[in-house]
């Protein structure tokens, strides 16, 4: 049986970890939580806490649910302590690419993000329809990256990062770099950007005096709809007249240069703020 230690257990993201670790027989899991609220919150579901340095002299395999800027410092205050052979598993490519991991060449690093629920799937159950991040009830696929190590760790963690965002589809191998690009670069940079602008669409079209329900109804329609005509999901063309539409508003709501978000000169910068933010 592998043991697993769980940084942050009792955390946001830790807690939907802990919900599809605690039950599966091929792991042993130990929680490692330090806030009150987080232990409180694992004691309800009748879990111990295990001191920090006891679970790590006991882990195979150490689990990081922790944010972005604690990985460096708390990294530097476990690798030493590990034993020859432990995999690290972070669940987000910042710090490794980075270079905020501690150098160890007998000790493994993984990597591995969720793709979360698709806007099209296949879902039919409520609670999955209302599964908006994965790991419970939705389906999803992950990527998955060997940030360092031996080539045969790969499957093991692999398995591990199938368990913790359950059900999983598809396990996407890509490298740390091309995790950043997807993340933060595509879906944060990029994609929320875009996302805050149709709000702020949304709003001032209710500003304008179109009733709000009306516009919630026409709005959620037509971009489902767009969407899928964009990304060649409804298998029809875009209309002559969206196409103007586009052609014409463009220049305006975009700058000419906006594909330098993309780039890995923005992309290692959008790291750097991110693993040495400030809390």
């Amino acid at each position: 049986m592998t043991t697993i230690a769980l940084m942050g257990a009792g955390g946001k993201m830790g807690q939907r970890l802990t919900r599809n670790l605690k039950d599966n027989p091929d792991y042993k899991t130990l929680y490692v939580e330090i806030s009150q609220e987080g232990i409180a919150r694992l004691t309800e579901q009748g879990l111990m806490v295990t001191p920090q340095d006891e679970a790590v002299a006991q882990a195979d395999v150490v689990l990081l649910a922790l944010p972005d800027v604690l990985i460096g410092k708390i990294c530097h205050q476990l690798v030493p302590k590990l034993r020859s052979g432990t995999m690290v598993i972070s669940l987000d490519p910042a710090a490794g690419f980075a270079g905020m991991l501690p150098e160890r060449d007998d000790i493994t690093y993984f990597i591995t993000h969720p793709c979360h629920p698709p806007l099209f799937g296949d879902e039919t159950d409520p609670e999955a329809l209302h599964d908006w991040f994965g790991a419970y009830k939705a389906k999803q696929s992950i990527v998955c990256a060997l940030h360092r190590g031996p080539e045969e760790d790969y499957a093991k963690g692999e398995a591990i990062a199938k368990v913790i965002y359950a059900p999983v589809t598809r396990a996407h191998r890509v490298t740390t770099e091309q995790m950043v690009i997807l993340e933060p670069a595509l879906v944060e940079t990029l994609t929320t950007t875009c996302a805050t602008i149709l709000r702020e669409g949304m709003e001032e079209a209710i500003h304008m005096g179109v009733p709000e329900e009306a516009v919630r109804d026409f709005f959620w329609g037509h971009l489902r709809t767009c969407i899928a005509i964009v990304f060649d999901v409804a298998g029809f063309p875009m209309s002559d007249g969206a196409k103007l539409a586009v052609e014409k508003a463009k220049p305006q709501v975009f700058q000419p240069d906006w594909k330098k978000v993309m780039s890995m000169e923005s992309i290692k910068q959008s790291v750097s703020d991110i693993t040495h933010a400030t809390q």
